[in-house]
């Protein structure tokens, strides 16, 4: 992939630590973004054998039997974990992702997970209100960061990020099943926080989100005609540790190559 060194500017890096996110816009350019969605359906698609690791979650409505989908794409939800597979995970290894990466939370970094994301219309597809810190056991939280990177428009309509500006400054919450009918596997939600001041994050293919584990976010209906597509990785500094084991041996952990 080309590089695209778009290193966030001091105000960027302010901001982040203000707002708990920043946007660098045009971080990919249409032909990476192409590969990498071309990766994707054809391991989404294809019956050959994927890496262990990885797995592919239909939405589900789908599941359920509540949509009858299109096509197979229309089916799908996610593909997660792809750190074996070459392809998708140039991704994480993209110069300009890991410039911006460790300007935040340092030079000696691993990736922690990786996903795919892909909202079709026709479903429900909301993800509730979160924290993506719930899902890990490395702290501090202040040296890990989350990428999300726009394959297709992220709008309103089709169901682009809202945030909760400011939100990373604040704790935990508990994270429960959200009371909905249609609830995909392990989309938690929080309550009894004031949502009135959250922000729509709207991008552009290639535009990147770096966002902070505390964040709150979530994201709405596509409404849409069209897939809302997008691909993110969490990264963590050496300096993370976790009172479980050491999480850099864990399945999903890679260290990323030095920039020296």
């Amino acid at each position: 992939m080309s590089s695209r060194l778009k290193t966030p500017t001091e105000e960027q890096i302010n901001s982040y630590r203000e707002q708990g996110y920043l946007i660098l816009p045009e971080l990919f350019s249409a032909a990476e973004l192409n590969e990498l969605d071309r990766r994707f359906e054809a391991l989404t698609l294809s019956p050959s054998p994927r890496p262990d690791a990885m797995k592919v979650m239909n939405d589900v409505m789908v599941v359920k039997g509540a949509v009858e989908p299109q096509t197979p794409m229309h089916a799908i939800n996610k593909l997660m974990n792809f750190e074996e597979d070459p392809d998708l995970y140039r991704y994480a290894l993209h110069p300009g992702l890991l410039a911006g990466v460790r300007s935040l939370i340092g030079e000696t970094i691993y990736s922690i997970s990786t996903n795919v994301f892909n909202k079709p219309p026709g479903v429900d597809g909301r993800h509730p209100f979160h924290q993506d810190l719930r899902y890990f056991r490395i702290r501090p939280a202040d040296l890990i960061v989350g990428t999300w990177t726009a394959v297709f428009p992220a709008t309103r309509e089709s169901g682009c990020l809202a945030v909760i500006p400011g939100s990373h400054r604040g704790p935990l919450y508990e994270h429960k099943d959200p009371d909905w009918e249609f609830v995909n596997k392990g989309f938690f939600g929080i309550d009894g926080v004031d949502f009135s001041g959250r922000v729509h994050v709207e991008l552009q293919p290639g535009d990147t989100l770096l966002f902070h584990p505390l964040l709150i976010h979530g994201s709405g209906h596509n409404r849409s005609t069209h897939f809302r597509r997008a691909i993110s990785a969490h990264y963590a500094s050496v300096q993370c540790e976790s009172e479980i084991r050491d999480w850099t041996q864990g399945k999903q952990a890679r260290l990323i190559p030095s920039s020296e």
